[in-house]
């Protein structure tokens, strides 16, 4: 599903280069369930832009479903972030003025989907998650685990292969987190492929296949 080939990402800082990934090379199937663990400034989050297309390398080859789309122009990269990939992120980005289900709905309004197809989707999303009874109800009337559960619905919303979830547990308690969790591991189960970086170890352990990044570089790669 996912190639990366000799990945090198460089920031300039004042008159400092910062070289984010070195080298990088890693294949990811279909269906997999990894996590993505390091120090502070090891990378993860750069990895995790450059799968998820929000970033380009420096250089290398990036070939996602069997196509190289590391040269994409930015409105094609656009639309196979669209189609293709799911982010969960730490502080939800919920739009504040939209309810629940306006918010799921967002990405299918923007991608042209038809009316009676999103309202299909959004009525078995809702279900999926437990958002029936918060439907209506906007981020600020909804607990952390309901903003995450609404976020990760969101991210389904378009049927992706590939969900990246940055840090999903990381503004949330203990008990909130794990119920989370819970929630990514059955888009696993479901056939989903996913991806999660975080520094919390207990998170990072419960992932099938473990990676560690350090300086940029891979250090570690464990099945369990």
């Amino acid at each position: 599903m996912i190639r990366l080939t000799g990945i090198e990402r460089i920031f300039r800082v004042g008159d400092e280069e910062v070289h984010a990934l070195r080298g990088v090379s890693l294949d990811i199937e279909q269906g997999e369930y990894l996590s993505i663990m390091g120090p502070s400034g090891s990378g993860k989050s750069t990895l995790l832009n450059i799968l998820g297309l929000l970033d380009r390398p420096n250089t290398g080859r990036y070939e996602l479903n069997g196509h190289d789309v590391t040269g994409l122009p930015d409105d094609e990269l656009a639309r196979v972030r669209r189609e293709a990939i799911g982010f969960v992120f730490q502080f939800f980005h919920l739009v504040p003025r939209l309810t629940a289900e306006q918010n799921i709905e967002l990405p299918m309004v923007l991608a042209g989907i038809d009316p009676a197809e999103r309202r299909k989707r959004l009525d078995t999303l809702l279900a999926a998650y437990g958002l029936e009874a918060r439907a209506g109800h906007r981020p600020d009337q909804l607990s952390g685990g309901q903003c995450q559960r609404v976020a990760i619905a969101r991210a389904m919303s378009m049927g992706p292969t590939l969900i990246l979830a940055d840090e999903p547990t990381g503004n949330l308690d203990r008990h909130t987190g794990q119920e989370v969790m819970a929630v990514l591991e059955q888009v696993h189960h479901d056939g989903g492929t996913v991806a999660v970086v975080t520094h919390d170890p207990e998170t990072g352990a419960r992932a099938h296949r473990r990676i560690r990044l350090v300086d940029g570089e891979i250090t570690g790669d464990e099945s369990a």
